[in-house]
């Protein structure tokens, strides 16, 4: 070999080796993105479990602002176009005397401590005159529960006339005297007790595990399966009408909320024990004449679900950007933009002790968003005509700012794989995400709806999973019922009670419009059902 070859063996080697380093460095480079990409997934989950939960914007004193330039262009397009002025908002202080008008519907007793008579004056021996009492203190006293057996008895009265001769009616008569039915017919269990168990679990979220725990304290030997075919029965044969009632009330409204949560059921046939099924829940708008939640078991999470839902439906739906909801016809689907600013969060890199690290281009797109809330937070006492008027010049404004920020940034190079997510999420459902433009009286998030499933979310974690579909449909009946109870300020085991009570002895199978008084938002429920408005306004 000539020492020409050699030469170019020698470069052709140079060559191959340094493009496998090239190669290597790309390799390297690419993982290194991957890594950092799987720390600030890491960072971000230990934020979500063990950080604050609230979603409110924290602004350190000092930081300069990350998005000043477009705030100021927002703000200034406000101004020219006569933005709203509302006063600012301050939280009012504790009303003096709530403390005394909470206490005034409890039952009192006084404990007197009196002078013995024959007592002396301790500091010369002398006679005592009582001359007058003070109060120490007030205090509230717990009384545990108890149980107590009752018996039913009917009176049976003979007619002294009938079998006598002494009319038409040749047979003795037998009269008894009415009495209530049963809720549960041969069962110990009483609309009360019953109701109880369902307050407890899908109120107090304490499962039918430890429920029984404490029965047996009382004095009762109550088995949890006997606790859930009492509701599971009750469920069915007495909650259901209402249950229905309130899903074809809340398809005549306008605008509606929507989401879904996953719920396990241990013997759905032909599914695993493990295999998700799911909890769909409907919320009415804030702007609807009814107050109401109407939570849905299915096995699937289809689009079919929703579409037959919402078949009676016409109206708005505000839900987040589950494809699933494009099969429903009929409805203007209108987006929530609390999903966009959670994935602009997600985005922002986080240093090891779990804090953002600024300058992030997701910290800019959540500024810009923060001004829409903080605009509709100005607006929310306005009408929705008036609301609908603003929004066109100031919300406006604000889109506008977000959508050129989304492009410009878009266009950016970044290894940040949320960043290019919520980018993409946002400009794929630009249409959607500003609907609430159209109507004065849509929201522009779903949390309405989410603070309904977050209940059943919370529970969730205790009771863990639904034997079997019969007990998951009793779950969404209760919720619904419960949910709903709350969201009209009634109180939850009073409500339930009385409708155990009552519902036994309504003829609605062939009278169903005797239904409506027992609703949720029924003006003609009893007194006891309902809370003290005053004073749950004031420590809510």
């Amino acid at each position: 070999m000539t020492k020409q070859e050699e030469l170019l063996m020698l470069r052709a080697l140079v060559a191959k080796q340094k493009e496998e380093l090239e190669q290597k460095d790309k390799t390297i480079e690419k993982q290194n993105i991957r890594i950092e990409n799987m720390i600030q997934a890491l960072l971000h989950a230990r934020q979500k479990l063990f950080g604050k939960s609230t979603e409110v914007t924290e602004h350190i004193p000092g930081q300069m602002n990350l998005f000043s330039t477009t705030q100021d262009l927002a703000k200034e397009l406000f101004h020219e176009q006569k933005k709203i002025t509302v006063p600012a908002h301050q939280r009012k202080t504790r009303q003096p005397g709530v403390r005394a008008e909470m206490l005034a519907s409890l039952p009192k007793d006084i404990d007197e401590y009196i002078i013995n008579p024959e007592e002396v004056c301790s500091t010369c021996g002398g006679k005592l005159k009582v001359i007058g009492k003070r109060l120490i203190r007030t205090e509230v006293e717990f009384i545990p529960a108890r149980l107590k057996v009752v018996q039913i008895v009917q009176q049976i009265a003979k007619c002294t006339e009938c079998g006598t001769g002494k009319n038409d009616n040749p047979k003795d008569h037998f009269q008894k005297a009415a009495i209530p039915s049963s809720v549960l017919p041969h069962s110990i269990a009483t609309a009360s007790l019953v109701a109880q168990v369902m307050y407890q679990k899908f109120m107090m979220g304490i499962p039918l595990s430890r429920q029984e725990k404490e029965w047996y304290r009382l004095g009762l030997v109550l088995p949890r399966n006997n606790m859930a075919h009492w509701v599971i029965r009750c469920s069915e044969e007495w909650l259901t009408p209402i249950y229905n009632r309130i899903h074809s009330e809340l398809m005549k409204c306008d605008c509606l909320h929507m989401d879904e949560t996953r719920i396990q059921c241990n013997k759905e046939e032909g599914r695993k024990a493990s295999t998700d099924s799911f909890m769909w829940v409907i919320r009415s708008g804030a702007s609807e004449g009814i107050t109401a939640s109407y939570f849905h078991y299915s096995p699937s999470r289809s689009g079919k679900v929703a579409q037959n839902l919402l078949t009676e439906f016409k109206g708005y739906l505000t839900t987040d950007a589950y494809i699933a909801y494009e099969k429903v016809d009929n409805i203007k689907r209108n987006l929530c933009w609390a999903h966009v600013r959670r994935y602009m969060i997600e985005s922002i890199p986080l240093d090891s002790r779990g804090k953002e690290i600024p300058g992030s281009k997701g910290a800019e797109g959540r500024d810009l968003i923060d001004l829409l809330f903080k605009l509709e937070d100005e607006m929310k006492d306005l009408s929705p005509e008036i609301r609908k008027e603003k929004r066109q010049v100031a919300s406006r404004a604000i889109l506008d700012a977000f959508w050129s920020w989304v492009e410009n940034t878009s266009a950016l190079t970044t290894t940040n794989e949320k960043l290019t997510k919520a980018l993409a999420y946002a400009a794929n459902h630009k249409n959607y995400l500003e609907t609430f433009l159209e109507d004065g009286r849509l929201p522009i998030s779903n949390n309405l709806c989410e603070a309904n499933i977050k209940p059943y979310a919370t529970a969730r974690r205790a009771w863990l999973f639904a034997d079997t579909p019969k007990g998951a449909t009793a779950n969404a009946v209760l919720y619904t019922i419960v949910e709903s109870a709350k969201a009209n300020d009634l109180d939850v085991y009073e409500y339930i009670h009385h409708l155990l009570r009552i519902m036994p002895d309504i003829d609605f199978n062939n009278h169903p419009e005797m239904i409506d008084a027992y609703l949720p938002w029924s003006k003609d429920l009893p007194q006891e059902c309902r809370l003290n408005k005053r004073i749950h306004k004031e420590f809510r």
